[in-house]
């Protein structure tokens, strides 16, 4: 049955807090009902309370500026999976386009894929700060007072639950200023360009306007440090960090810059600190391996590519960084295969060194012909015999991991030393004089 319903779900990426805060609060203050993640909700009850909040409502509003559809290429995105089911469901879905949003920029046409592709093509209505209120009440007159056949499903008890915690504490909040949104603006126009003269004087006008915008911080110690201005991008992201200490980029970034300055060990206590508050970060791992690298820590560094590896299995500079370790090391067959794994998930054509590492590699093969060596992962020990057997496929390894390895054999053993010979392998029986050891 058609009827006019007054029940909102508001969708946007943190970034756009105060647009949403001050949306919520016109909206309530007319006697709407909307629902609005003001705290945020966790990935477990996202099913439970996100999804039943937009089925339960009429209207669905998502907010669009430059920097929200950032990640909405991935189809486990929040913010792309709120907008699906939205259209699934099929609720009166309004697009506000805040100033700068342009669905023509290839920065956004590259992130609407899929069902996604089809939100540029609803009734969309621009918001700037200058003329909010007017906006609201557009908003309210015109997109939101319509005649629906929508049908609004019943909402769990928790998501209900869920939803009044989220209206209180959003009640609660200082009533956002015409200030806020203005330098929201300027942040915006800031992600938007490519310019990074623009960029530093954007970000740098929306802190002017609100002091404490941890993210206009942020965002220009990254353009500081692009700038190779480390100094000034350290004092922004440390400026961020006060702010905003769950900002876990800030730390890694800092770390970066530090490392670059040559200040080691402050790099590493960044790294940590980021690692800690977020034991998924691949890239914080490469870049505290990097460090342990420059360190001369070789067995630190290893370690922390190896867990970015595991982490993300195609992170192209990671199995570089390694490699150069291996080769560091004199471990030829280890690098060889870290380097060609670096060429496997396409390292080589996103930097343009596809010939350099090639060459590296058939240099590395040259090195690797004819050094002793001994396979590990199918050598196998008979104790009966004191014979390690070893496969015609040779793993090379340098004289100190030789001995860890040989420490682990048992008393009066004897060893199959294999060496490359051509295309073939000659392998020798040596009896190994532990009683030396």
């Amino acid at each position: 049955m058609e009827h006019i319903e007054k029940t909102v779900f508001l969708s946007y990426r943190r970034t756009n807090t105060p647009w949403a805060l001050a949306i919520f609060q016109n909206l309530t203050h007319h006697g709407y009902d909307v629902f609005f993640d003001f705290n945020g909700i966790t990935s477990g009850d996202f099913e439970r309370v996100i999804l039943g909040n937009i089925h339960a409502r009429a209207h669905f509003l998502v907010l669009l500026a430059p920097s929200a559809l950032e990640r909405c290429g991935k189809p486990e995105d929040w913010f792309r999976r709120e907008i699906e089911s939205a259209m699934e469901f099929r609720r009166n879905i309004v697009p506000l386009m805040l100033e700068s949003f342009d669905f023509g920029s290839p920065g956004i046409t590259s992130q609407l894929t899929g069902k996604l592709a089809t939100l540029q093509h609803y009734n969309a209505l621009r918001v700037h700060a200058d003329y909010f209120e007017e906006a609201m009440d557009r908003l309210r007159d015109r997109y939101l007072n319509v005649v629906l056949d929508t049908v609004v499903h019943p909402v769990s008890r928790a998501a209900v639950r869920a939803a009044r915690v989220e209206q209180a504490a959003a009640s609660a909040a200082p009533a956002v200023t015409e200030r806020e949104l203005t330098a929201q603006e300027w942040f915006e126009r800031g992600f938007k360009t490519n310019d990074h003269r623009d960029e530093e004087l954007f970000f740098s006008e929306a802190i002017r306007l609100q002091p404490d915008y941890a993210l206009a911080f942020y965002n220009r110690g990254i353009v500081r440090q692009a700038k190779d201005d480390l100094e000034g991008a350290i004092e922004d992201y440390s400026e961020a960090i006060r702010l905003r200490p769950d900002i876990v980029e800030a730390f890694k970034n800092r770390g970066c810059a530090r490392y670059h300055k040559g200040d080691l060990e402050g790099a590493i206590e960044d790294y940590n600190v980021a690692i800690r508050l977020k034991p998924d970060y691949a890239s914080a791992f490469n870049s505290r391996g990097t460090g342990h690298f420059a360190k001369r820590d070789l067995e630190a560094a290893l370690r922390d590519y190896g867990e970015a590896i595991s982490i993300k299995p195609d992170y192209a500079l990671a199995y570089y960084n390694r490699a150069e370790i291996w080769q560091k090391m004199n471990r030829w067959i280890d690098a060889i295969a870290d380097y060609q794994k670096y060429l496997d998930v396409g390292g080589g054509e996103s930097a343009g060194d596809t010939e350099e590492v090639e060459e590296m590699i058939r240099n590395l093969k040259k090195k690797s012909c004819g050094m002793p060596g001994i396979h590990l992962s199918t050598a196998k020990i008979r104790p009966e015999s004191g014979y390690l057997s070893c496969c015609s496929r040779v793993k090379f390894m340098d004289a100190d991991v030789m001995k860890s390895v040989f420490r682990s054999f048992p008393p009066k053993a004897t060893l199959v030393v294999c060496r490359a010979v051509g295309t073939s392998m000659v392998s020798t029986r040596v009896p190994w004089p532990w009683s030396s050891r």
